[in-house]
């Protein structure tokens, strides 16, 4: 069975930093593609960055250069470490594990305040 967590959400003042983590299990993780997404209130979760077995990137616009996605494949976890962030920020993220189909974990909640 595919397991997806994510952890490392809460509240921050802007300009501040946090570091997501999603751990894994279930699955081959070194032959994955990873991926995190966010979702604000009232809107569509959209992607944030993700991660090829290669360690290829890409990022959305509005986070490159302060959000880092990076892969521990001993440890079958993605992480994201986000700095400067913004009031923009605040959403929900969400970790996805491509193997044979998308498996979602349950979300981490990032708060920004100013």
């Amino acid at each position: 069975e595919v397991q997806v967590e994510e952890s490392g959400g809460g509240s921050v003042q802007a300009g501040g930093s946090l570091r997501l983590s999603c751990t894994t299990s279930g699955f081959t993780f070194d032959d994955s593609d990873m991926g995190w997404y966010r979702q604000a209130p009232g809107k569509e979760r959209t992607p944030v960055s993700n991660i090829t077995p290669q360690d290829v990137t890409q990022y959305v616009n509005s986070v490159k250069g302060r959000f880092t996605i990076s892969r521990d494949n001993a440890k079958n976890t993605v992480y994201l470490e986000m700095n400067n962030l913004k009031l923009d920020d605040t959403a929900t993220y969400y970790c996805a594990a491509d193997c044979n189909g998308r498996f979602w974990g349950r979300g981490t909640q990032v708060f920004v305040s100013s």
